[in-house]
């Protein structure tokens, strides 16, 4: 009977030890083990894993050249997993910590990334070309992010693609304002289309849509009645775009 009350009562405590689930198998990790575990998912694209690889160092491990590089390729990872406001939100806090470090002008650089994705359908956008339908003030976030860099750190590695990236969301904020005309004068609001007619010439200068919006102009300052305006309109068309024909 004693024999039957001691086995059970060692059943029950190993019931109760832990089980073999909740054993953290990163328990024992070193800082370098944690930082190259969490590289090696990154490069496979396991980003989640990575994510929490990095996560789980900076916790363990607050202090030191590891843990302020977790910060910054934690961002990373959120950016290539497709979550960009946990990107923007880590990339915030590193700028934010190490205003002085090597890599913040990368930190700016991927901010602008994150809000130029910003929505996770960016890709389909511009397979379709037709980002004018896009958030535009997202647009402008990322297009503020990129001058930031190269108004601080004009002379960084990334300053050639932010220039580039810069012209072309110039352009589909002129194409988006374009659009908003446009919708102005399927309404026959030609007050409207006047004002962001002008408004795209006064900002937008070189962008693919000026021939478009003067023609626009031309037509609301016509329905407007404005024949000084209009003729103005119509000679820039005309000395700009009609040279050749």
């Amino acid at each position: 009977m004693r024999l039957i009350v001691y086995l059970a009562l060692a059943l029950n405590l190993a019931a109760c030890g832990p089980a073999k689930d909740d054993i953290d198998p990163t328990a024992e990790w070193s800082v370098e083990r944690f930082y190259s575990e969490a590289r090696n998912e990154l490069a496979k694209k396991n980003y989640l894993t990575a994510i929490e690889y990095y996560e789980t160092l900076e916790s363990r491990f607050p202090f030191g050249k590891y843990a302020t590089q977790a910060q910054i390729d934690v961002a990373y990872a959120y950016y290539k997993f497709n979550e960009p406001d946990s990107a923007i939100t880590a990339l915030d806090r590193f700028i934010k910590l190490h205003p002085r470090h090597p890599s913040v002008d990368y930190a700016y650089y991927l901010k602008g990334l994150s809000n130029f994705g910003r929505g996770g359908t960016i890709l389909d956008v511009l397979v379709e070309r037709d980002l004018s339908a896009f958030d535009k003030n997202l647009m402008l976030v990322a297009y503020n992010d990129f001058k930031l860099l190269l108004q601080r750190f004009p002379g960084s590695r990334y300053a050639v693609d932010a220039k580039k990236r810069m012209i072309y969301l110039r352009d589909e904020l002129a194409k988006a304002d374009f659009e908003t005309a446009r919708f102005y004068a399927s309404r026959e609001a030609w007050v409207a289309v006047a004002n962001r007619t002008r408004f795209i010439l006064q900002n937008y200068q070189g962008s693919s849509v000026i021939q478009s919006t003067l023609e626009l102009q031309l037509e609301a300052y016509r329905q407007l009645e404005m024949e000084e305006l209009a003729r103005d309109t119509r000679l820039i068309i005309e000395l700009n775009y009609k040279s050749g024909s």
